[in-house]
């Protein structure tokens, strides 16, 4: 039985589309996690290839020495992002965006006084991050290809 046959929920207003969803989740859950963690790659490309250029934004944030978080925070995006998309160490993948995505909530929200205006995608991006901390990664993913997961 799958996860949506065994929880408890509400009737389907048409009963027959259950099966259709129960079939689909594990498609949209391995879409999500592959689209967020492709677009966290892209984002981050530019900053590998200038993993140095973010020292004085990080400084800036507060985070001593930017020569050390700088490349952290490429890595994190581009390294983290593919490691996402593929479903390899997804938990800690997951978590270190998810790091990244709440100081970029605080980068906005609070730095730059954009309010929940300006941090609105980054707290989406960074839920879509956390449920992958808790979920982890499905069967289709490198995770499960070897048999392991963190």
């Amino acid at each position: 039985m799958t996860d949506f046959q065994t929880t408890s929920r509400p009737a389907l207003v048409v009963p027959a589309l259950g099966s259709i969803y129960a079939g689909l989740q594990m498609t949209a859950e391995t879409l999500l996690r592959v689209v967020s963690g492709a677009l966290l790659a892209v984002h981050g490309y530019g900053k590998i290839l200038n993993p140095f250029g973010a020292v004085g934004m990080v400084e800036g944030l507060g985070f001593y020495p930017g020569i050390f978080w700088s490349p952290l925070l490429a890595a994190t995006e581009f390294f983290g992002g593919i490691f996402l998309a593929i479903g390899f160490l997804t938990r800690p993948a997951a978590f270190a965006a998810t790091i990244v995505l709440l100081v970029t909530v605080y980068f906005h929200w609070i730095v730059q006084s954009q309010g929940l205006g300006g941090a609105e995608k980054s707290i989406l991006w960074a839920a879509i991050t956390l449920f992958f901390v808790i979920r982890g990664a499905n069967r289709q993913s490198v995770d499960a290809r070897i048999g392991r997961q963190f």
